[in-house]
Formats: structure tokens, sequence, C-alpha cells
């Protein structure tokens, strides 16, 4: 029974396994590709060979070994310079075989040198693990003073862009101060010695904002200002930092950490101060707008006052006086008029019905109904002393009667009158049970008392139950 070997291959006996050349080094292909994937190889080019397909072929070599290498034409097309023997470079590509000789190499895809692209790396990784902090995010980044007081600036005191800032500075915006943090901005030094800056910047606050200047250069002459700690002591620091790095193509860390970026010293100096001239002619325009307005204003308020001086003249409070005054006499005249009117109308009237009142003068009349009142006075008496003897007796027959119905009288005989709880009277011996509480009238008093027994009425004769 034959047994699978890794590489999918049945060995034609126990324990053995045999392979062609070829499909060796193919198998030995397929692991290489598949288990280093994409490296990065850095070393001295030699051995270039550039034939008619447009292929590279050549060797990477340090001290002590070599690799042969292959850069296809699709790729080779892409590298922004000519290489050279001995020219230290960085590849980037897959490890594989080739197979005809047993050969293994590498299949370049990225060739660049050495020196540039690992600064490049560098910056690259750095921006991005700053940028994923949130260091150079939109909202943290703060709004530059319009007008500063004091303008500190940290840049080389000897170099060409302390002297471009210095004149922009005084052009532009000759009441601001300015303070000079010298460092240097290139070398090993460079970095501590901007950090340091920014922090004594920062502790003495008495700048407003910060210029960070330095004028062009390679990619390795700025690199200091590519340091992390460059650029978190920009994020660290009290004051607001304009950079100015370089030329307008240049970007380095510090300007995407700054709170403004300029493109180059003189801008960051343009950025960080207003321009005096502007402001004055923009000043001039205002103020030429606001005596304009106040013209205009004073012309309506003018024209405003001339009109309502006008309708008060026609208006005026003493001749509508007058003319009240005026009205008020002519209504005086005639209410008098009307009154005297009234009054004799009322005369008239009142001798009229005093003329027809004469005959039914009332001392008459009253005379005839003094003689009437006594006439009914005299009937009135005799009546009422009739009906009140007759009432009388009436009452006496009543009384009489009533004395003889009377419950009283009965009960001053012996009698008594028998209640049960509620009220209701008791005329049978059986509507009431032994033990119930009963109430009894009497001619002088009551009693209350309960039923011990109750005596049932028979036939004939009474007896106890």
């Amino acid at each position: 029974m034959s047994s699978a070997d890794p590489t999918g291959l049945e060995a034609n006996a126990p324990g053995q396994r045999v392979f062609t050349v070829a499909r060796l080094n193919r198998e030995v292909r397929t692991l290489l590709e598949r288990g280093l994937g994409v490296v990065w190889v850095e070393g001295e080019l030699s051995n270039l060979a550039q034939p008619a397909s447009g292929h590279w072929y050549f060797s990477l070599k340090d001290r002590e070994a070599q690799v042969r290498c292959a850069m296809f034409r699709t790729r080779n097309a892409g590298v922004a310079f000519a290489p050279k023997a001995g020219q230290q470079v960085l590849a980037r590509g897959r490890v594989s075989l080739y197979e005809p000789r047993g050969d293994y190499q590498l299949i370049v895809e990225h060739l660049e040198e050495a020196g540039i692209g690992a600064l490049q790396r560098e910056f690259e990784r750095l921006k991005a693990k700053l940028a994923a902090e949130g260091l150079f995010a939109r909202e943290v980044k703060r709004a530059l003073p319009r007008f500063p007081r004091r303008i500190g600036v940290v840049t080389s005191p000897t170099g060409a862009a302390i002297r471009d800032v210095l004149n922009i500075l005084g052009r532009r915006f000759p009441p601001a101060a300015v303070r000079v943090y010298p460092v240097p901005v290139q070398g090993a030094a460079a970095a501590p010695a901007i950090v340091e800056a920014l922090a004594l910047a920062s502790a003495r606050a008495d700048c407003d904002v910060l210029i960070l200047a330095r004028g062009g250069g390679s990619l390795e002459d700025l690199w200091a200002f590519n340091d992390e700690r460059v650029a978190r002591a920009i994020r660290a620091c009290s004051v607001p930092v304009v950079s100015g790095v370089g030329h307008e193509i240049d970007f380095t860390i510090a300007d995407f950490a700054a709170d403004a970026r300029a493109p180059t010293p003189s801008g960051a100096a343009e950025m960080a101060a207003p321009d005096r001239a502007a402001l004055l002619e923009a000043l001039a325009r205002t103020g030429a707008r606001i005596a304009a307005g106040m013209r205009r204003e004073l012309r309506a308020t003018v024209s405003r006052f001339d009109s309502v001086r006008a309708r008060l003249r026609l208006a005026h409070p003493g001749l509508r006086l007058a003319h009240q005054g005026q009205r008020l006499d002519d209504l005086e005249l005639r209410l008098a008029a009307a009154l005297r009117g009234s009054l004799q109308g009322a005369q008239h009237r009142v001798s009229r019905m005093e003329a027809r009142l004469q005959p039914h003068s009332p001392q008459r009349l009253a005379g005839d109904l003094r003689a009437r009142i006594e006439q009914l006075k005299s009937r009135l008496t005799y009546a009422m002393d009739g009906e009140l003897s007759r009432l009388t007796h009436r009452l006496d027959l009543a009384h009489r009667t009533v004395q003889t119905a009377s419950p009283l009288a009965t009960l001053a005989r012996g009698f008594a009158i028998v209640t049960r709880a509620d009220g209701s009277l008791v005329t049978d011996a059986t509507a009431v049970s032994p033990g119930e509480q009963i109430d009894t009238r009497l001619a002088s008093g009551g009693l209350r008392s309960r039923v011990i027994a109750v005596t049932r009425p028979r036939a004939g004769s009474g007896s106890k139950t």
C-alpha cells in the first residue's frame, strides 16, 4: 500500500519518493513563493543586464552573499531613477525559482534608492501612527490670533529663513514684537533643541503665536521636522504654532501637527501677522461707510424733524385750545337757552295741572274719607265682638269634647299605653316575644321593661305559656 506525501505525490514503494527534476523544481518554486511572500531586500546592485526584451536582470549583494534578481518590463517602467552598478538600492519582491537552471531568484516588483526610500517609509509610518492617535485632527487645531502682540520664531538665527521672516513681519505688522528662539534646524541636535524651544515658549506664554521655520533642503536635511518628539511638542505647546518648513512641495510631520501650515517661512510670517496696509485700507473703507451712513441718517432725521414740525404747526396745541374754547362757549350758550326753555315749559305744565287739580282738593277728599272710615270702624268693631263671642262658645264645647275623648283622661283612670322599641303600639300580647323590651306610658311618667312571659288567649279562659 502506497502512502501520500506532503506534496501530493505517491511513492512507488513504501518509504520511497521519486521526483523528476522538473517536478522537483516546480514544487520548490511553489514552496518558496507561498512560504516567504513579499520581502524587502537592501543591497548593492551589480551585474546589471538590460536586454532588448526590456526586462532587467541583476544581482543584489552585500559583504557575505548575493542573490539573482529579475525585474520585468511592466514593473521597471515605474522606477524613478536610472540604476547603475555599485548603487545601494532597496528592492521589494517575491522569492521564486528559475526552474530550467534550478536557481532561486528574487522577482522584483519595486526598486528605489536605499537611503531616500527608508526615510520615506519611516515618514509614512510615523504619519499614519500620529494620524491614528488624532494628532492631526482638525478638531484639535487652534485658531491663530488676528492681532498678535508678540510673535515667537523658532528657527536658526543664521539662516535665510529668519531674515525673510523678520523682514515680512516688520513690513506687514510693525506693532508686533518678535522673540527669536534660536535652534539648529539640521542634524542630530536639531530635534531635541526644537522640542526644548517649544517647551520654553509654552512655559513663558508671552507670545501669541509661534512660527516654526526652516529653508528648503533634501529629505535628509528636513528630517528633524519629521521627528515624533517635535510633533508631540507642537501639540503640547500652549501657543498656536504655524509651520513654514522647506518649499511649497515639501511636507513634514511638523506641518501636519501644526495649527496652520505655510508653504515657506515667508508664507508662515504672512499667515501669523496681519497686513498693516490691508488693515488700514479696510479701516478707511469702513470709516467712509460709517461716515456715509451717518450723513444719510442725519439727512433722514432732519427730514423727519421738518415733517413733524410742519404737522405740529398745523395742529398747534394753542390753536386747538382756542378752537375748543370757542366750541365750549357755543355749547354753554346753547345749554343755557335749552335750560330756560325747559324751565318755562315745566312751569306752564305745573300751572295747567294746578288748575285741573283744584276741583279735586285733597282736603275735601280727606274729610269724606275720615267720615267713611269712622263708619266702617264702628261696623267692624260690632262684627268682631259678635264673631269673638261665637268662637269662644265653640271653643268651650270643643274643649269639653276633647277632655272627654283624651287618652290622658283614660290614663288618669288607671290605664296605660304599651309600645315596642320601634315605637309601634302593642295591642296584642302575641305581638311580643319573651325577652323583648317594651315601654309603658302612664298618666304620670313611664316604665321601660323586658317581657318575661307571654299569655296567649284561649277560648273561654287564658293560660300562661
